[in-house]
């Protein structure tokens, strides 16, 4: 059953900038589905018509049986939503914050004080909920709004760039919280992000998103094999035009793509087809000066559909990440 229909969804600002453009998909109840890209591309936007943060230019979308342009209130008052900013009161503390919300909602207090109970203590901030935002982490703030986001029971929960800016061992924790979600209450869980690790180990479906238009939904294990072989990246001390059309040659070379000043040969073994392949370019005067072998990954994927590397994206979510950093140490 989808608890998510997206049809021909267009957002354009100031009359010619096309941040999403007619984009249509569906999101099964139950599932984690994923928007990856970089920057730029149109998840944040998506998301905030889909909680109708934003009005739609054209298309519609229906959440949990309603219309982000018709019903807009009864879509926000059945689902959740953990934004890409930090948006508690610093001022009170973590329980205050959720109350708050919760008495927003018109959720009763004899029901929300035993809920803000429960959630602190699944995000496993029980000892703090009396402190001051203020005096929290990045990743203790990350777990409040988390808990917030499920303050009115939603079916579906969005999330936006859930793990931005945390180190690697918060990130895990924030994972196993957002699996939990899934597992434990069978909720819909609906997100952005631009760590390709996240989409691999969280989504049970991701979209890539490119200039605001969807370029392949799938499976990330489909996505993967879909490649059809490994994946051989290398550098040389002299490259040159010449050089595609030469290791395109090499018998188990399937497809050779350039990318900056390295070379990306996937082919069927690259155990095998290796040492052909510095053979071939030692006979012809090229010397690897860099060499690595790999089983296809989401960022092969990304490179595939949209002739980018993902990984050399992150720059401007790296900027974002070390504001947000600035801005906590600062208080």
């Amino acid at each position: 059953m989808e608890i998510i229909q997206v049809k021909n969804l267009s957002k354009t600002f100031n009359g010619k900038i096309k941040a999403v453009d007619r984009i249509s998909f569906d999101v099964k109840e139950g599932e984690i589905f994923g928007f990856l890209g970089p920057n730029g591309a149109g998840k944040t936007t998506t998301i905030k018509m889909l909680t109708t943060l934003l009005s739609p230019t054209s298309g519609d979308a229906n959440i949990n049986g309603y219309s982000v342009k018709k019903e807009q209130a009864k879509v926000r008052a059945s689902i959740g939503v953990v934004p890409q900013e930090y948006t508690a009161d610093e001022d009170l503390t973590g329980y205050s914050n959720i109350l708050l919300l919760a008495d927003m909602y018109g959720i009763p207090r004899s029901i929300s004080k035993q809920r803000i109970i429960e959630l602190l203590e699944i995000v496993e901030l029980s000892s703090s909920a009396k402190r001051k935002v203020s005096t929290y982490s990045g990743g203790m703030r990350r777990r409040l709004e988390l808990a917030a986001g499920l303050i009115n029971f939603p079916r579906v929960l969005f999330l936006d760039e859930p793990t931005l800016g945390l180190d690697v061992q918060t990130r895990t924790a924030v994972w196993d919280y957002i699996k939990s979600l899934k597992n434990k209450y069978g909720m819909t869980l609906f997100m952005t992000t631009h760590y390709l690790e996240e989409a691999d180990q969280l989504c049970d479906r991701i979209a890539i998103i490119d200039h605001g238009k969807i370029i392949k939904i799938g499976r990330p294990e489909d996505l993967k094999s879909k490649l059809g072989g490994d994946i051989i990246q290398l550098s040389v001390n002299n490259p040159s035009p010449e050089l595609i059309r030469l290791l395109g040659k090499i018998k188990g070379v399937k497809d050779v793509k350039k990318d900056r000043n390295e070379y990306r040969i996937k082919a069927a073994s690259s155990e095998t087809i290796t040492p052909k392949i510095i053979s071939a370019l030692s006979s012809h005067g090229y010397k690897v000066t860099r060499l690595s072998m790999m089983k296809p990954s989401l960022d092969e994927v990304y490179l595939e559909y949209t002739g980018r590397s993902l990984k050399e994206e992150d720059s401007g979510f790296d900027k974002i990440a070390q504001n947000r950093m600035i801005r906590i140490s600062g208080n």
